[in-house]
């Protein structure tokens, strides 16, 4: 199958299952996640009529998609991988979504840049719901009160959260812990679910979906195993 024909099938299986779980239909937005992957392998995902995607690395990003987003413009770019400070003034150019709030320091970058450039990016706070030592994210247990320094202290509009549950888990009781956060929060985005478990998170109530390998096929590079989305 070609990329196009395996986005179709994705496109298929996410509103099979919000009308199985009972979700509006549209109500999930799929995130293709385009990481390591160049330009030329996705210029037929976006021919293909797909508009979202996701990049783990800001120079990456950069490299690659000025030129994809000028002769598509209504394109929209989301950041899934880990938010260095010192990167924050190039996300915030690049970036129309950012996933991964999730300490003070960026925080404050972040709201130091929106306010040079004009731009504002939507905003989530990862959470890691496995409290991974490895791996980006805020204590579930600490999800409010960061949220909050956010606004208050940082005068950011915080619009969801995301969390990648950790590999040896079954995600349901991550997704659904994140959901939980959500709600009392009151925050309207939840990304959560990859190629492997999507489904499974908009039963649970994901609004983005996070995938990659299934649409654009076998990363062969040696990096870590998942640390963002796909």
């Amino acid at each position: 199958m070609s990329a196009a024909d395996r986005l179709a099938e994705i496109r298929h299986r996410i509103r099979r299952t919000e009308r199985a779980t009972g979700r509006p239909e549209g109500a999930v937005t799929l995130v293709a996640v385009s990481k390591t992957f160049p330009a030329e392998e996705i210029a037929p995902v976006i021919a293909a009529g797909q508009r979202v995607f996701g990049e783990n690395r800001v120079q990456e990003a950069k490299a690659k998609w000025p030129g994809l987003k000028a002769a598509t413009p209504e394109i929209e770019l989301h950041l899934i991988g880990p938010l260095q400070s010192n990167k924050a003034r190039e996300a915030v150019e690049l970036f129309d979504v950012i996933h991964t709030v999730d300490r003070d320091r960026i925080a404050e970058a972040l709201a130091s840049e929106m306010r040079r450039q004009g731009r504002t990016p939507k905003l989530l706070v990862q959470v890691n719901t496995g409290l991974e030592p490895q791996k980006a994210g805020i204590d579930p247990r600490e999800t409010a009160a960061f949220v909050e320094r956010c606004r208050s202290q940082h005068g950011l509009t915080i619009a969801g959260l995301m969390c990648i549950p950790p590999a040896e888990d079954a995600p349901g009781p991550h997704f659904a812990l994140l959901a939980k956060l959500g709600q009392e929060l009151a925050l309207p985005l939840l990304s959560m679910g990859m190629s492997s478990d999507f489904e499974t998170a908009i039963g649970l109530g994901a609004t983005h979906v996070r995938v990659g390998s299934a649409i654009f096929g076998h990363r062969d590079y040696g990096a870590p195993a998942e640390t963002s989305a796909a």
